[in-house]
C-alpha cells in the first residue's frame, strides 16, 4: 500500500511517501510495524495524539481495518486561520 506523510512527519521521517509490504489488520498494527523499522519512524510516531490518520482520503483512527485499504496517510491535526 502507499503510505503517505505530511508536514512534520514527513521531515521526521525523511520522505513524502513510500510503499509498504505490511502484514498489519489494523492502522495500529501498521503504527507499531513503522516504529519498529528506525529511529526515525518511532520518533514520528512516538506521540500519536499529536498524529491524525486517513485511509484512501476517509479519516478515521488507529482501530481501523487494512482490508483493501490502498492509502494511509499521516499528518498533524489541521489548524482553522
Amino acid at each position: 500500500m502507499q503510505v503517505l506523510y505530511f508536514a512534520w512527519v514527513r521531515e521526521r521521517i525523511g520522505v513524502p511517501r513510500e510503499n509498504v509490504e505490511t502484514t498489519a489488520k489494523t492502522v495500529g498494527e501498521l503504527v507499531a510495524e513503522l516504529r519498529g523499522r528506525e529511529q526515525r519512524y518511532d520518533l514520528a510516531f512516538s506521540d500519536m495524539s499529536a498524529i491524525r490518520v486517513a485511509l484512501d482520503q476517509e479519516l478515521t483512527d488507529l482501530d481501523a481495518s487494512l482490508d483493501g485499504v490502498r492509502e494511509v496517510a499521516f499528518f498533524p491535526p489541521m489548524t482553522g486561520g
